[in-house]
């Protein structure tokens, strides 16, 4: 995999804020990577890349794709959050670009939370 320049990262935070805007209401699922810099640091986008590509081959369209900052465990990064409509978030964490495509099949698609890679379940509601 081609390793990404910052003008990479922008081009995929508008791909990804314009498909948002489009889903947002109709999504039945959300995940957040958090991309602070320990986390990009720690390799948050190889993870992303890894969401990115996954999303645009399979034509997901029920699952929000997005990004937020430090979540404030660094020693965890790369951490993203699931969040499944009427369901508390669960926050996964040491992740590999591997584990995060698991836990957009089991979680995210399929509702069944990924117990060994997640870290905690609670502490954030969905807006």
């Amino acid at each position: 995999m081609a390793k990404l320049k910052f003008e990479d990262i922008d081009k995929i935070k508008e791909k990804v804020r314009k498909e948002t805007y489009v889903r947002e209401g109709e999504a039945k699922a959300k995940i957040t990577v958090h991309m602070g810099t320990c986390g990009i640091a720690a390799g948050a986008r190889k993870v992303m890349s890894a969401l990115m590509e996954a999303f645009e081959k399979q034509g997901i369209k029920e699952v929000i794709l997005t990004t937020s900052g430090c979540a404030g465990l660094c020693s965890k990064e790369p951490m993203m959050t699931v969040e499944i409509k009427d369901q508390a978030p669960v926050k996964y964490i040491s992740l590999t670009a591997e584990k995060a495509l698991k836990i957009l099949e089991e979680h995210a698609l399929k509702g069944n939370i990924v117990k060994e890679f997640a870290l905690a379940v609670g502490s954030e509601t969905i807006a």
